[in-house]
């Protein structure tokens, strides 16, 4: 591990979602010191003790990277790790000027992650390498979608299952479109829903550890058990490299009962929120990513996993108590510490 991680702390965002919270609690329980951060004040993973928590504007606003800059020209993490891939959008802006502030990061291409972003950028490419993916429409496409098909409406660059709607024809997802922002529309696949946690090294080597979604809630998997499967293991490395993603990512898909028998849904240019089962496994993602970001060479020996181990999701209660926090506190300023303090006592 480089060295210089022992008294630097690490810089993970977007931690209200699954992944930045597991991310930074897992980097706090070895030991890393950890800054916090996320665009609401309320973000759980602000409450997390041991953390240093900082709040950011979004990703989308005028003056995100200056207060991100702002952040890492204070605290000198040694490494940032976003969790949020329209954030990772932003951050590959402005990659040099994080860097020269001695920040380490391993971020993809900005045509990767648009790649994954995008819905229909992501049907196009991975039918050009001949990856099994559902049949898509945009909606001046309608007309051509067949009878008898059952059908997702989503967001084009939506994610946690936010404005996906299921219906019968196409009269009724020409309905939906209207509801739904930027849509898209998508044949629905049945069968045995997966994710597999993926480390890309920079010479095109990918590991893949898939695991099956056994309880999903609003596009999470709260319940997972690893699993071994060669023709996954294939059809994702594929995928992985038909998007040119480098660092981690996660790949979704389905194994059917049609003639493809894999059929792959989406990439996400960020770690899963359910990665941790992955760690269990024997997989160290976290340490062989930060290897990479170091520029040192990423150990796939290090990566191999055990499968049928399980992993299962619940909310809990971070803080309770007296904890006034203000939301119209101005953006980018800490938390106070005796709120922290307060809260989780």
């Amino acid at each position: 591990m480089p060295a210089d991680l022992t008294a630097r702390p690490i810089l993970v965002t977007a931690v209200g979602g699954a992944p930045g919270f597991d991310l930074a609690r897992m980097l706090l329980d070895r030991g890393y010191p950890v800054i916090a951060a996320d665009a609401d004040p309320y973000a759980a993973g602000l409450f997390l003790p041991g953390v240093t928590p900082r709040v950011l504007p979004l990703s989308g606003a005028d003056h995100y990277a200056a207060a991100l800059l702002e952040l890492c020209r204070t605290h000198r993490p040694a490494a940032l790790i976003p969790t949020d891939e329209g954030e990772i959008l932003r951050l590959i802006d402005v990659r040099e000027r994080i860097e020269a502030l001695d920040v380490r990061t391993w971020l993809p291409t900005h045509d990767a992650v648009s790649a994954c972003h995008d819905k229909a950028v992501f049907h196009q490419r991975a039918r050009e390498h001949g990856i099994p993916t559902p049949r898509t429409w945009l909606p001046d496409q309608l007309g051509w979608i067949p009878d008898g098909l059952d059908l997702v409406v989503k967001p084009r660059r939506g994610h946690g299952a936010q404005q996906v709607q299921f219906c019968r024809t196409a009269r009724q997802a020409r309905l939906l479109c209207e509801l739904v922002d930027d849509p898209i529309v998508q044949e629905r696949i049945t069968g045995t829903e997966f994710t597999a946690d993926c480390l890309a090294d920079r010479t095109g080597t990918v590991s893949v550890i898939p695991r099956r979604r056994l309880r999903v809630r609003n596009g999470l998997a709260v319940a997972a058990a690893t699993f071994r499967d060669d023709q996954v293991a294939e059809a994702v490395t594929a995928t992985v490299r038909a998007v040119g993603m480098t660092g981690l990512c996660c790949v979704q898909g389905f194994l059917t009962d049609s003639p493809d028998r894999i059929v792959i849904t989406e990439v996400n240019a960020r770690i899963a929120g359910a990665f941790p089962v992955s760690v269990a496994a024997g997989a160290d993602l976290v340490g062989q990513f930060l290897n990479g970001a170091f520029s040192l060479p990423v150990d796939h020996d290090r990566l191999r996993f055990s499968p049928e181990i399980y992993l299962v999701k619940y909310v809990e209660t971070l803080a309770a108590g007296a904890m006034p926090l203000a939301a119209a506190r101005p953006v980018g300023s800490p938390i106070p510490a005796e709120v922290i303090a307060g809260g989780l006592r």
